[in-house]
Order: structure tokens, then C-alpha cells, then sequence
């Protein structure tokens, strides 16, 4: 049966609630995603499942594999090295379309976005961690280039994987001072500090990656997305009240 208009793609919701779990780390590398515990949490089909997961596998977060079904994605070291080193020449072209041609209303944004940071950090790590990723997410959006936009999205949620694998602790307050000073600098114009301060700040993100991978946690799929089922339904609430 065809959703009512102007409710939510329950096949987006199940992208979306996975793509935080992942980044927050509550999903760890090699953890298996099975279609039917998911489709049961969020009362959906293993068909509408497999194309969130497809969507996932598409972006490097998921693997799908054969006879065993979908499992977050675990990469190698130097897959993961290589990552970085693409993922900075990405974000030197955001840098270079952004300095000096922010609105007032993006820098705004922004600031709301670091604020945010600030506020979650120390308190909530996991939305620490996501918060971080979707600052340079937001940024490469703001460049009106859908193609850059999409690639940076990629590149910067495999860094976040990645990080769950191979990183030590993160670090909010490096996050939150750094992309401070990226704002200031692509505020007043100044591209090449602005270049020199993102290659820095990425330079430290990937500092933090160790060779040694964390040992993964075993835990019930169903209680890990658990809260972002409860956020999808709150959301799907909000949805209804407004229509």
C-alpha cells in the first residue's frame, strides 16, 4: 500500500537512522545489519531494508555480502590512508568556492552548527562525533555544487567509519576551535589560511587513526537503533501535527 502523501519515506528514515548509527559509532565496523530485526524496528519490509542498505553499500558504509548477508563496512588501513589523502583534496576545492563568498545568512548557520558542537560536547559524545562530520558535510553544500556536495558527504562519512575503526578518543574541543577558525577565515576572504587551516584540522583527524583496530562489541541490533527509531517516530509525529 502507497504511503499518504507527506509522509516520510520510511526507506529514507531507515538510511537516515542508520547513517547515524554509524557515524555515532552506536554501529560499529563488521557489525551485522540483518533486514528482518531492522525491518521489524521500524515496521517496514526487508525490500524497503535492502535498498536503504544498497544506498549505504553505495557510499562505502555498508558491505553487502553474498550469502551473509549486510554488515557495516570495515576498510583496510591503507584504503582507509587513501581516503584522507582524497578527502583533502576535496575539501581545498569547498575552501576555495567558499572564501570570501559566504552570505551572512550561511555564516550564521554555521556558527548555529559549532554552537551545537559546543553544546554536546562533554555530554554527548556520539552526537559529538556526528555533529563534526556533517560541519564539513554543510560546508561543501554551501558551495551550490551538488557534485562536490555529494562526493564530500562520501568521503567525510567513510572518515567517520573509519575513525570508529582505527582512531583514538574523540576530541570535541580540537573540532569545535578549529571549525571556528575555518568560519573566521572563510568569512573575511582569506582562502589561503582558510586551505591551510582545513589541511590541519584534517591532518590532526587523521593523526588520531591507528593501525591497531578497536575489538568490536557485540550487541543486539534492535537495541542499538532503538533511540533512532524513537527519533524517526517523533519526527514522523512532527510530521503529522504540521500537515
Amino acid at each position: 500500500m502507497a504511503e499518504k502523501s507527506g509522509a516520510p519515506d520510511r526507506g529514507a528514515v531507515i538510511y537516515k537512522a542508520l547513517w547515524h548509527a554509524i557515524i555515532e559509532q552506536a554501529l560499529q565496523p563488521g557489525a551485522k545489519l540483518p533486514e528482518d530485526a531492522i525491518g521489524e524496528k521500524f515496521g517496514a519490509s526487508r525490500t524497503i531494508v535492502r535498498a536503504a542498505l544498497g544506498r549505504l553499500a553505495a557510499e562505502g558504509l555498508v558491505e553487502l555480502r553474498r550469502n551473509r548477508g549486510a554488515a557495516v563496512a570495515t576498510p583496510s588501513w591503507n584504503e582507509a590512508r587513501d581516503i584522507f589523502d582524497v578527502r583533502v583534496g576535496l575539501e581545498r576545492l569547498v575552501v576555495a568556492r567558499l572564501a570570501g563568498r559566504l552570505t551572512r545568512e550561511q555564516i550564521k548557520q554555521l556558527k548555529q552548527h559549532v554552537d551545537a558542537e559546543e553544546e554536546a560536547r562533554g555530554s554527548n559524545v556520539p552526537l559529538s562525533i556526528r555533529l563534526a562530520t556533517a560541519f564539513h558535510i554543510k560546508l561543501a553544500e554551501m558551495t551550490g555544487n551538488p557534485v562536490l556536495a555529494r562526493y564530500v558527504s562520501e568521503v567525510a562519512s567513510r572518515c567517520g567509519l573509519i575513525l570508529a575503526l582505527y582512531s583514538r578518543p574523540h576530541s570535541a574541543d580540537c573540532a569545535v576551535s578549529e571549525h571556528r577558525a575555518i568560519i573566521a577565515a572563510l568569512s573575511s576572504g582569506d582562502g589561503a589560511g582558510a586551505t591551510s587551516l582545513m589541511d590541519h584540522h584534517l591532518d590532526a583527524v587523521a593523526d588520531r587513526a591507528m593501525i591497531v583496530a578497536h575489538p568490536p562489541q557485540e550487541r543486539d541490533i534492535q537495541d542499538i537503533l532503538a533511540p533512532y527509531a524513537k527519533e524517526a517516530a517523533q519526527g514522523k509525529g512532527k510530521a503529522a501535527k504540521k500537515s
